[in-house]
């Protein structure tokens, strides 16, 4: 692949617009075929700087419909990708944006900048409510690559590089005016940035001059952090070639096997160490301490089974784990409920999964446990990780739409993209009970533990499929096991569930017999009972 950065010329004084407008229009001009992507620097509306929202605005109005006219025509001339940072007028007013234009021309997405700084803010009044919800990388798929983007002041929140690597990008596209920092200053950054994401940078900015040492730096910089190309202050274009799947691979600690350097620290990362949500972290599933007591499905004694306030009255009674089961909904959505039917959980009737998410979001789901619970919503899958996921250890049981059939691929890949979004694969399991299911997530998502569940026409053999399948923990069912089985699954390095105990008599039994999660209805009741035999917490 051939880069090619701009970098015009740029000042303070407004009646140089037109010139440096002009002088970005004959870098386009001298584009070529040899190039794959081409990226212009941020606001290359407004060629010049501005200090109020109307001079802005102007300038905009003026140059926006040329600038990306001759952007697409040079994505077509060249047969090029073209990254181009303007004002987009979108439904809630004026947004940061960056247009990624495809080799036929076409608008293949826009980037709308993540953090705003006062400037944009306070003087330009833009768009801003969207930068306040929660959001994920910008990954846009082009001819088999991943590129996700930066805009100026996204380059210092150095904490969203970690989310960036977590989508195996290949190149990060930089519009930019970073027009206070030093060459030398925006070169570490970009370094930094790439080394920690495997991924090449491709920036550009503009210039106040080759005497100037601040602002500039455009820039193409490789996974090693290794600095392709470096305009500093000159004016003009420079390319750079570079094989985007050429990435960079070391020890994951001395004499450990290679791996891309966000990997190596992805092993080590304790959230919970560096901000404000870090104390709400647990600790993951691999590392939080047994015996543990997992409500079932929420704590249901006192609210509706699987629902926002079970799960949030079991979280803040500090339970290790939750249990919920999934369903998809026949328009391809993903819920929790227990049952597959309507009519014991609702005042509906029928299969969810016959049901779409509209017609479910219809139907009450409290009522049926208390007036006061009246209107209830049924729960989508994000809902509960985008309220608590790394809060506590989910135990997800996806129940099967079929014993004998494959579970519907789309719906176990959903499944698994929402528990990557919210970056809590450390902190969940799947409970599922068919062979072949187990085969399939296992296959699909091989890092996330699986729980084998209760067969009814093979009881006493859950913990020989647990070994055959490689899983790394089976739910008893009483009660269809004894002490041989628990004892057989230890040695074999398999943690045992059992489901379920809502009697203290019965759940010190269990974890007599060497019981390592006890799931439970009552959890207050069982967790007084027990709580001198489970881990203190700190």
């Amino acid at each position: 692949m051939k880069a090619c950065i701009f970098q015009p010329p740029y000042s303070r004084d407004v009646s140089k617009s037109e010139e440096f407008f002009q002088y970005k229009m004959s870098l386009l001009e001298q584009c070529d075929e040899s190039m794959d992507l081409i990226v212009l620097p941020e606001y290359s509306d407004v060629p010049c700087a501005t200090s109020t929202l109307e001079e802005t605005l102007y300038y905009h109005d003026t140059y926006i419909t040329v600038l990306l006219d001759a952007c697409v025509k040079t994505a077509k001339r060249c047969n090029a990708i073209v990254c181009v940072n303007a004002l987009s007028l979108e439904e809630g007013g004026y947004r940061n944006t960056t247009y990624v234009y495809g080799r036929d021309g076409s608008l293949l997405g826009k980037y709308f900048k993540k953090h705003l700084p006062p400037l944009e803010i306070d003087v330009l009044n833009l768009d801003k409510d969207y930068t306040f919800e929660p959001s994920f990388p910008y990954v846009l798929e082009v001819e088999g690559l991943r590129y996700a983007f930066l805009t100026c002041y996204d380059f210092y929140f150095y904490e969203a590089f970690a989310n960036i690597a977590r989508e195996n990008v290949d190149i990060i596209i930089g519009c930019s005016l970073q027009r206070s920092d030093t060459h030398s200053a925006i070169e570490i950054m970009c370094r930094f940035l790439a080394y920690n994401t495997n991924a090449y940078v491709v920036r550009s900015s503009v210039s106040f001059g080759e005497d100037s040492d601040v602002c500039g730096a455009s820039m193409i910089v490789d996974p090693r952090g290794t600095v392709l190309e470096n305009m500093k202050g000159r004016f003009g274009m420079a390319c750079a070639e570079f094989d985007p799947h050429d990435k960079y691979f070391k020890p994951a600690g001395y004499g450990n096997p290679d791996a891309a350097h966000y990997r190596y620290i992805e092993y080590g990362r304790k959230p919970w160490q560096y901000r404000v949500g870090g104390p709400a972290i647990v600790p993951f599933e691999d590392r939080m301490p047994y015996p543990r007591l997992c409500s079932h499905r929420g704590y249901n004694k006192i609210a509706p089974e699987n629902s926002m306030p079970a799960f949030g009255a079991a979280i803040a009674m500090g339970a290790e784990e939750i249990e919920f089961d999934l369903w998809p909904t026949a328009d391809g959505e993903i819920v929790s409920s227990h049952d597959s039917t309507l009519d014991r959980v609702s005042n509906g009737t029928g299969k969810i999964y016959e049901h779409t998410l509209a017609e479910l979001e219809a139907l009450d789901f409290g009522s049926k446990f208390s007036e006061d619970y009246s209107e209830l919503p049924i729960v989508r899958f994000e809902d509960i990780l985008q309220k608590f996921a790394g809060q506590t250890i989910m135990n997800i049981h996806v129940k099967p739409l079929s014993l004998t059939e494959p579970y519907p691929e789309e719906s176990m890949k959903k499944i698994v993209a929402l528990i990557r979004k919210y970056d809590c694969a450390r902190h969940v399991y799947f409970m599922l009970e068919p062979d072949e299911h187990i085969r399939q997530f296992k296959a699909y998502a091989p890092d996330i533990p699986v729980c084998v569940g209760h067969l009814g026409a093979r009881p006493y053999e859950i913990v020989d499929r647990a070994i055959e399948l490689g899983a790394q923990k089976v739910q008893l069912y009483k009660p269809y096991f004894n002490q041989e089985m628990i004892d057989k699954a230890h040695a074999h390095g398999i943690r045992c569930n059992v489901f379920w105990t809502n009697k203290p008599g019965e759940a010190n039994k269990f974890l007599d017999m060497g019981i390592d999660t006890l799931l439970t209805n009552h959890y207050n009741t069982v967790r007084t009972a027990i709580k001198h035999r489970l881990p203190k917490k700190k």
